[in-house]
This record gives C-alpha cells, structure tokens and sequence, in this order.
C-alpha cells in the first residue's frame, strides 16, 4: 500500500526513545523527513543518528524541553525553517508521575498539566498554521489507555490527559474543513523504560519481584504479553498516512486487549 508519507515533514516529541522514537523510525521508513525533540543533546544526537542511518531519511534533532512554550515555538519554528513545511505532528511526552489522589503533590500537579495537558494544546496551536498553509495535515496524540478507563496510581494521567482529549477532540471538529485530521492513540502495557518503572513500582508496593510483576501483568492481557513499541508506530504511521483520509475525532487502542468497554 502508497502511504504517501515520501518528502514529508514530520515533528515527534520524545524521539530520542521509546515510543517517540519507534513513531520517527516508522516515518522516516515511509521517506518523511523527521525532527524529533527532547532534553538530552546527547541522546538526541545519537538518536538522529541511528534513526538516519537505518532508515535513509533526514532526522533532524532539537533540543528543548516540552514543558516549556518557548522551547515547543522554537522546536516548531526550527523545523519549519530547515525543512520548508510541517505536515504531520506527532504529539508525545513523558508521562506524570505514578501516584494516588492523596499523594499527588502539587508540583506533580504542576508538572502534570504542562506535560500531559498543556502540551497538547501548544504543540498544535504552533503546527496549525503551518499545515494550513501546506493544504491540510495530521495530529496524532500519543495518550494513555488512563483516559479510556482508571488505572491504579494513575491519577494524574487520567485527569489530565483527559482533557487533553476533550481539546483534541474539539479541535478536529474545528479544524476539519482545513484538511487537518486530529487523532489519538491510546497505548496499553507496551515495552519502554518508562513501563518497566512502573513494573518494578508495582513490584515493591506488592512485595513480589520484578519478574513477578511482569508474569502478572502478561497474564491480564488477552492477547498474553506486552506489547512493542512499533506496534503503536504502525497505527500512527497509518495515521498520518493519505489511506486514514476519512478517520479524525478518534482514539484508538492499542492494548491487546486490555481495554473491554464497549465504546
């Protein structure tokens, strides 16, 4: 299948690793041309590197910190001026902090709504003039499966993410008639460092061992392991491509099955 992703220009957040990083291979393996951001240099750089490398695409890395506005300007106008255009924007960053209702601090709380709530909506108030100029885009937010339904010590996640997702929601009714297509990918238990900090947190609150934790956690998943990190790239990469041209408004799962609503 043509996905028509060759000389297009792509903005991943957190590219350096895990999911961000597995979303920039699985474009610059279509031929888009990728900047990926986060705030070590030096892993940033290797990153590029290896990326580049493997997949014959131009990466280009840039430094910043997602939380703050002016590095998301920078990261947005940085990209634009090297490359000519923006049309895919890949929404990723770090996740909050595990903790409960009654633990969450409130520098957590901060931290919380400039990274999984503010985030979101600065990163596409900076790309959409661009992709308006360029005839139409994608915006693809890499959630968490916290906004379809609780996870234990996940509090912050949910709260805010949520509303991220109301705001994404409503910006793909907004901007529709310009040729934009906002969608959200909402992934389960898949294998990054972050998840297996979380495996190791539930470790020691149990009282069990790691390997435990992860049997347990296998065991929860009808399809009956975690998953990878490319198997979340393979939707996004769908998603930004031309043959996703009639899905916006959407979250779609990719959990093995974790999630079982019905909506």
């Amino acid at each position: 299948m043509e996905l028509g992703l060759r000389g297009k220009v792509a903005i991943v957040g957190g590219g350096s690793r895990g999911l961000g990083r597995a979303c920039a291979v699985g474009l610059a393996n279509e031929g888009t041309r990728v900047a990926i951001c986060s705030r070590n240099p030096e892993a940033l750089q290797q990153a590029a590197r290896e990326i580049s490398q493997e997949t014959g695409s131009e990466v280009l890395p840039i430094a910043g910190d997602l939380s703050s506005y002016d590095d998301i300007k920078s990261l947005v106008a940085q990209t634009v001026d090297h490359f000519g255009g923006l049309d895919i924007l890949v929404n990723n960053s770090g996740g909050p902090p595990a903790a409960s209702a009654q633990d969450a601090t409130e520098e957590q709380w901060e931290q919380a709504i400039q990274l999984s709530l503010l985030f979101f909506a600065r990163m596409s108030r900076e790309a959409l003039p661009h992709m308006r100029r360029s005839g139409g885009g994608r915006i693809i937010n890499i959630f968490a499966s916290s906004v379809k339904q609780p996870i234990e010590n996940l509090m912050l996640s949910a709260a805010t993410r949520l509303g991220a997702l109301g705001f994404a929601k409503t910006l793909a009714d907004e901007v529709a008639k310009d040729g934009i297509l906002v969608n959200n990918v909402a992934p389960g238990y898949l294998e990054t460092e972050r998840m297996m900090e979380l495996v190791e947190g539930r470790a020691r609150s149990a009282g069990i061992t790691h390997e435990q934790a992860l049997t347990d956690l296998n065991n929860m998943i009808p399809i009956g392991r975690i998953g990878r990190p490319e198997e979340l790239a393979n939707l996004v990469v769908f998603l930004a491509s031309d043959a996703a041209s009639y899905i916006t408004g959407s979250t779609i799962q990719v959990d093995g099955g974790v999630i079982r609503s019905m909506l």
